[in-house]
């Protein structure tokens, strides 16, 4: 049985300034970073939970969160700026029992409980899996200057989403070479829609109507009355 390290990023992914980050943006009073981390709690095959905060949120994290990161085992770390530097940051301590690597965007805690057990699932077959959604309309190229240049058909695109996994190999490779592999090594499980990233207060609306929508995970007994308690 596949057993997993989750490794949840604050920073952008590659391609998005850091004004794009979501994390912190707050639904109903809770930053979207702690629903992130929900998705993967009390699951068996998931050995480790951490998030990476860059080093000037740190602190600050541990302050407001460090109660609830703690009672649930989630570690803290710091790294970045970049996208792989938090990942390289998150290898310094990974769990060694752990055969896969998930990778989490902290902005997108509108992930549906069935496309992570997907993904886990695809995990036992693929050394590279991302979870990806189609494009839903004609995309058009432009310059620097936001001009248009050519119009693209969507059936010849996907946008990537997190989750992504990797098997301890393959992701002690991304970290050495200090990049993401090659697009061509990605196995690609189709995701849902409803799994957008937050990339400012704006979005509080949509994400808290897309968590309505979203099917219930399935419930399972509780091992202890200390499951029982709610962020």
């Amino acid at each position: 049985m596949a057993l997993f390290s989750v490794l949840l990023i604050t920073a952008p992914p590659p391609g998005l300034s850091a004004e794009a980050g979501g994390p912190f943006v707050k639904i109903d009073a809770r930053e979207a970073l702690l629903r992130s981390v929900e998705l993967f709690l009390n699951r068996d095959n998931v050995k480790q939970v951490q998030i990476v905060f860059q080093p000037g949120d740190v602190e600050e994290a541990k302050r407001k969160h460090g109660g609830h990161f703690g009672f649930s085992g989630v570690k803290v770390v710091s790294g970045g700026p970049r996208w792989i530097d938090q990942i390289i940051a998150g290898a310094a301590k990974l769990e060694p029992t752990a055969t896969h690597v998930l990778i989490h965007d902290a902005a997108r805690p509108t992930v549906p409980y069935s496309d992570i057990d997907a993904i886990m699932e695809a995990a036992e077959s693929h050394a590279v899996v991302s979870l990806a959604t189609a494009s839903r309309g004609t995309l058009v190229e432009v310059d620097e200057g936001g001009g248009a240049m050519a119009f693209h058909s969507p059936s010849r695109f996907m946008q990537m989403l997190t989750p992504q996994v990797f098997t301890v190999e393959k992701f002690k490779e991304m970290v050495a070479a200090k990049q993401e592999p090659h697009a061509s090594q990605f196995w690609l499980l189709k995701g849902s829609p409803f799994n957008v990233r937050l990339s400012g207060q704006g979005d509080e609306a949509l994400a808290k109507a897309m968590l309505g929508m979203l099917p219930k995970p399935k419930a399972k007994p509780l091992s202890s009355p200390f499951e029982e308690a709610q962020w």
